[in-house]
């Protein structure tokens, strides 16, 4: 009894102490900082509803449907289309990248590191590949998503074709070993806890939220559901930054891994509260430039328009989703043009990134500066197109 009391305030000494280091938490602390500060308080409220309501629940929504037709289909293994026909091979891994998500990706990549995957689908893949982003792209404006994911197969698959003739199949793929990617087991309590909530208020806030998408008159429930929307937004943000440790760059921009037992609706609020963290805090940072500083993006974005490709390009080169769904949401707002969201769906490589760099460093080194030269043909081929 007496060593248990001993080692229970250790115990929780060392969790205060991951906690304070966890830099997920950044996030909530600067949001709530922002409601109890007066000059900005109304923004903040108006920002966080908005982020909630007008993306967190349709991409719910839209990650509901997606990972219930995801359980229909099989899983087909890059090695038997290989042999069949490299071309196919190819074809194969360009769609499984444009997937929604990265775990198509993550498959192409894992295949490669054991000889199932030639080097040129691992180029289709990442090229292919738009990560999380593609659910907010989706949920907001389907056209344009549909368009980029139309997109992302047919570069991804001239982007391998091109590779094939390049290098040999076996191209920068390390030695057999049973090297895996470690990490740490995600938390899970606070994705578990978060269940209940969702169960209770998802369809409610769909409501809502489909009643402010045809411009209806909420009358004097506004303000009430202003307050529900922050306070969801607020409560998102805060499961989001207990999900993970958040101390490498990897645990802070990467999607957790799935929660054990794996559980359809823990992935879908999973996704759903890292995409809204992604978004309050690109939404938080637009709206408060504009607000504070009269830092108009959007005008400077007109303006110096041929830049933004290029910029949009340098941010896909970052591994994870987190970067590269700031820049949809820049888009949505309409800061970005299209041209740079194609460019920046083309140059990253999403989460997929981290293994490859970890089981492969040769081939994800080479792959991401292969899909960099797409990217700057697609980006500026509809930039000097003059489309919109």
């Amino acid at each position: 009894m007496l060593s248990y009391s001993r080692s229970y305030p250790l115990k929780a000494a060392s969790q205060f102490a991951m906690l304070i280091a966890n830099k997920r938490l950044i996030l909530p602390v600067l949001l709530i900082a922002a409601l109890f500060y007066g000059p900005v308080r109304d923004i903040a409220l108006g920002t966080l509803a908005d982020a909630f309501f007008q993306v967190s629940v349709f991409v719910a929504g839209t990650l509901a449907i997606y990972y219930y037709l995801v359980e229909k289909l099989p899983q087909l293994e890059l090695s038997y289309l290989s042999k069949k026909s490299p071309t196919l091979e190819v074809a194969m891994a360009a769609v499984l990248g444009a997937l929604p998500g990265c775990g198509g990706a993550i498959i192409v990549v894992t295949q490669f590191t054991k000889g199932q995957a030639s080097f040129a689908s691992v180029v289709a893949v990442l090229t292919a590949t738009m990560g999380d982003a593609a659910f907010l792209l989706l949920a907001k404006k389907p056209l344009e998503g549909m368009t980029i994911i139309l997109l992302g197969i047919g570069v991804g698959i001239l982007s391998g074709l091109v590779v094939n003739l390049l290098h040999k199949s076996d191209y920068c793929r390390p030695e057999q070993n049973n090297k895996e990617v470690q990490d740490c087991e995600p938390p899970t309590f606070a994705v578990r806890m978060s269940e209940p909530v969702w169960k209770v208020l998802l369809f409610p806030c769909l409501a809502i939220s489909l009643l402010m998408a045809f411009n209806l008159d909420l009358g004097e429930f506004e303000k009430p559901v202003e307050l529900l929307g922050a306070a969801m937004a607020i409560f998102a943000v805060v499961i989001w930054a207990l999900s993970s440790k958040g101390q490498t760059y990897k645990q802070i921009t990467a999607e957790e891994e799935e929660v054990k037992p794996p559980s359809r609706l823990a992935k879908i609020l999973q996704d759903t509260h890292f995409v809204t963290a992604w978004v309050v805090a690109s939404f938080m940072l637009y709206e408060l430039s504009v607000a504070l500083f009269g830092l108009d993006l959007a005008a400077w974005f007109t303006e110096y328009a041929i830049y933004a490709p290029l910029i949009a390009i340098m941010i896909g080169l970052l591994p994870g989703c987190g970067p590269q769904i700031v820049v949809t949401s820049l888009y949505i707002q309409g800061v970005l043009p299209f041209s740079a969201l194609a460019a920046n769906a083309v140059a990253n490589d999403g989460d997929a990134l981290f293994p490859a760099i970890a089981l492969a460093p040769k081939a994800a080194l080479l792959a991401t500066v292969y899909s960099a030269i797409p990217a700057l043909l697609v980006g500026y081929g509809i930039y000097y197109w003059n489309l919109p």
